[in-house]
């Protein structure tokens, strides 16, 4: 039977088989947007994690390599890039795919160097003339403290770091911590540091899809980095979202789309960057105008699990449809609601995480979707922790203030011992 079609779509007729790369809570959204599509499909994934493998099959590869040579032979019609590292790992999964002939959601590595290297997305900032903060490189720790000439300041390892290499510090002492993990203890390996200049105002995350020239602009986000309450505690993947068409007056969506995505997306094509896939953009919504952050070259996490559950439509027609150099945004539309994603941490993070402690009230959530982040099933069957965020819990409202309400309801059904969460997601900064 043909699924039914949507706005401009084509039919797909044939089992379409789909290969989402990623282990986490993003990926596990992706893959449920996907399994949702009307469409006949097979849905794969890599590496996965148990929570993921009972909504998509397993890939059988051991390696990255070996995952490429899977795609090959297995004759995928489209692969979906959820973590960013696999972009610009070896010669990176876009680059592969296209040698392979398979539509790839995610760009080449070459672009993603937009989110790789926080230097040449601030060179690129720049020569595109995207409002941002002003910064200096520097390649050691003497050079690192010389460049810091005001508190508080703002200190980004180069490279890619798992959302933990920015650091915002208010003091010296602050400073000479950071400077200390990255070029002493070389935490994150080896690169170089931006010393930036402090924004102050309220974040928010814009999500675009982006197709060589051409891009849509779906619902906005924003994310809770801080371990607790009043955004304080330290800096961590991300606590908590909240999305919604209202976080955002149509006048400030406006000039961050002539300002920034605009500009970025003719940069690309000027630069001989040629896109397709999400691209993510922080902004700071300063006293000056909205000033942007930083990019990413996929879907932010925990931001994607906010934003997902507004979609619907054929959401693999869609990102199939723009892997292939064709963007269709009446394939999918988002809800007017807002949507609110809580996330539980485990005991010790972000310092540390605690693994084996078995998760309660799994099956209790009865109005709004858990998607899981660190989880593995034990022995006996049951979800425990097995890495820092553990899992996040997501409602949506017709309000903020109903979605806040329905989200905390249903996460407090859920615990384990040493559960870490924040209580003012969709709160806070509001």
């Amino acid at each position: 039977m043909l699924p039914r079609q949507l706005g401009t779509a084509r039919y797909i007729v044939d089992m379409t088989k789909v290969l989402v790369v990623g282990k986490g809570g993003r990926e596990h959204a992706l893959i449920r947007a996907c399994v949702d599509s009307p469409c006949e499909k097979e849905v794969f994934a890599w590496p996965g994690s148990d929570a993921i493998f009972e909504l998509a099959k397993p890939t059988p590869a051991g390696s990255f390599d070996e995952l490429l040579a899977w795609i090959e032979a297995k004759n995928v019609d489209l692969v979906v890039a959820g973590e960013e590292a696999w972009l610009v790992s070896g010669e990176g999964l876009a680059n592969a795919c296209e040698r392979f002939g398979v539509p790839c959601w995610g760009p080449k590595k070459e672009a993603a160097q937009l989110e790789a290297s926080k230097e040449f997305a601030k060179e690129f900032m720049l020569r595109h003339n995207v409002p941002t903060a002003g910064y200096a490189a520097v390649e050691n720790i003497d050079d690192a403290r010389a460049a810091i000439t005001s508190y508080p300041c703002v200190l980004k390892f180069d490279g890619l770091a798992a959302g933990k290499g920015v650091a915002v510090c208010t003091n010296e002492a602050d400073a000479e911590a950071f400077l200390q993990e990255v070029f002493i203890a070389k935490r994150f390996g080896e690169g170089r540091v931006l010393v930036e200049d402090f924004l102050a105002g309220p974040e928010v995350s814009i999500f675009v899809s982006v197709v060589e020239g051409t891009y849509h602009i779906l619902t906005p986000a924003r994310d809770y980095k801080r371990l607790k309450d009043g955004d304080d505690g330290p800096n961590t993947g991300g606590m908590g979202a909240v999305a919604g068409r209202g976080l955002l007056d149509a006048d400030t969506l406006a000039v961050i789309e002539e300002t920034a995505v605009k500009r970025t997306v003719e940069g690309l094509e000027k630069d001989g960057l040629p896109y397709r896939g999400f691209l993510y953009f922080g902004f700071m919504l300063t006293d000056d105008g909205p000033k942007l952050l930083e990019y990413n070259c996929r879907f932010g996490d925990p931001e994607c699990q906010a934003v997902m559950p507004l979609l619907s439509g054929d959401f693999i027609g869609y990102v199939k449809s723009g892997a292939e150099g064709e963007l269709d945004e009446s394939l999918i539309e988002f809800s007017s609601d807002w949507s609110v994603c809580l996330v539980l941490a485990s005991a010790g993070y972000p310092e540390s995480s605690r693994n084996g402690d078995v998760i309660r009230g799994l099956d209790d959530v009865s109005s709004g979707r858990v998607y899981h982040a660190g989880t593995k099933k034990n022995e006996a069957g049951e979800f425990a922790t097995n890495g820092g965020r553990i899992l996040a819990v997501v409602a949506q409202g017709e309000s903020r203030e109903s979605a806040v309400a329905k989200a905390y309801g249903e996460f407090a059904k859920v615990d384990f011992d040493g559960a870490q969460r924040r209580s003012d997601v969709g709160t806070c900064n509001f």
